[in-house]
């Protein structure tokens, strides 16, 4: 099978991760996208950051109807932080059958030489690359890339998270169930 991995915390999902996948999939050769729920991202240190059991379901609920779409707690066993080149080996011991290509903004790949074993990484995995405002694509690590014009929203889950801690509405800005499990929970309130 061939899965596209996005990768996130998922802070919470929203509209535009959604918009992104499904652009892939209506673009790229892949069987699933599996959205794979970061614990703890070694780049990020969020005092925000929502239970990873909560932000897993929160991501089930915005896929529930789209067996394309897959929501991964692949690394919620693995040791933290949690790194890309980590979870590849994980899955390549445990799915020797599938291929797995990685799907990342642009602002990420710039940045790819930061992350652990990124050589590895890019010599082994194609990068899927959606653009980013002002992070223009350069391949100077002559990775196996494909860019894609997906529709990108002006959306953040840090905004989301300021707007709810704001008493204001995140209506429209993630599928409706996601934002009433957020409400009726009170995620992200204080």
């Amino acid at each position: 099978m061939q899965i596209g991995l996005f990768f996130g915390s998922f802070n919470p999902v929203h509209t535009g991760h959604l918009i992104i996948a499904n652009h892939i999939l209506n673009e790229v050769e892949l069987d699933k996208i599996w959205f794979v729920v970061s614990p703890i991202n070694p780049f990020k240190i969020n005092s925000d950051l929502l239970d990873e059991d909560a932000r897993l379901s929160l991501v089930k609920i915005a896929i529930q109807d789209d067996e394309r779409i897959t929501a991964s707690d692949i690394e919620f066993e693995l040791p933290r932080p949690s790194f890309t080149i980590n979870t590849l080996s994980f899955l390549k011991k445990n799915y020797p059958k599938d291929n797995f290509s990685i799907i990342m903004g642009s602002d990420n790949f710039r940045d790819i030489d930061k992350w652990k074993n990124y050589e590895e990484i890019i010599a082994n995995h194609k990068i899927l690359i959606y653009s980013r405002a002002g992070f223009e694509v350069k391949n100077k690590f002559n990775a196996d890339i494909e860019i894609l014009d997906a529709p990108i929203l002006d959306i953040s889950s840090t905004e989301i998270r300021e707007l709810i801690k704001k008493r204001k509405s995140i209506r429209y800005l993630l599928p409706e169930l996601v934002r009433k499990e957020i409400e009726e929970r009170e995620y992200y309130k204080k």
